[in-house]
């Protein structure tokens, strides 16, 4: 299932094209960069975020993603208007998805970070970013667009399967998200369906 720009379900599933998601609004960012011919995508983190930060809604972060962010319309963003990162997706707490790049390409979302074993995650990784902090539950529409969107991405990404972590498993110390809201339980439950 997924959610229509209004946030009303839809029936459709989720579909892959080249690299980006059918059913979602494209905002492409150009803080990406070509994913290494040879290098297979293994690895899907999950990620939160909101601008200004406990707030939702707006375009802040599609602004961030973009490299528009006005810093005059909050002290916060003064600190982080000119830095250059991105994710693969937004979930939206509507359930809507956002997507800045192609899946075929690097994302810069996981900064310095190491995954069993391997350094520079980007290299090899997906990130979605949920609309949210550590410490407000999610919605039922963001899990549930989540596992659809991980679903699709299996079925093209298989090893995806095996390695979902959040980003604070590949930044310990560093990141902290999603943070002890986020459900893991129920997540995976909704993968299996």
């Amino acid at each position: 299932m997924s959610f229509l720009q209004d946030g009303r379900k839809s029936n459709t599933a989720l579909v892959l094209e080249n690299g980006w998601l059918c059913a979602a609004e494209i905002q492409q960012s150009s803080h990406c960069e070509p994913r290494a011919i040879d290098e297979a995508v293994s690895l899907l983190v999950v990620h939160n975020i909101s601008l200004p930060p406990g707030q939702f809604g707006g375009s802040h972060i599609t602004d961030f993603f973009l490299g528009n962010l006005d810093p005059t319309i909050d002290p916060y963003f003064e600190s982080i208007y000119r830095m250059r990162v991105s994710a693969h997706c937004l979930i939206q707490r509507t359930g809507h998805i956002v997507q800045y790049v192609s899946f075929n390409d690097k994302a810069w979302h996981a900064g310095v970070s190491s995954y069993q074993g391997r350094e520079k995650c980007n290299d090899f990784s997906i990130g979605i970013e949920l609309e949210g902090t550590d410490d407000i539950p999610y919605t039922k529409e963001q899990y549930q667009q989540l596992s659809a969107l991980s679903q699709a991405l299996i079925g093209t990404y298989p090893e995806l399967k095996r390695n979902i972590v959040g980003h604070c498993d590949i930044a310990p110390g560093r990141k902290t998200d999603p943070g002890d809201a986020f459900d893991w339980q129920h997540f995976r439950g909704l993968l299996e369906k």
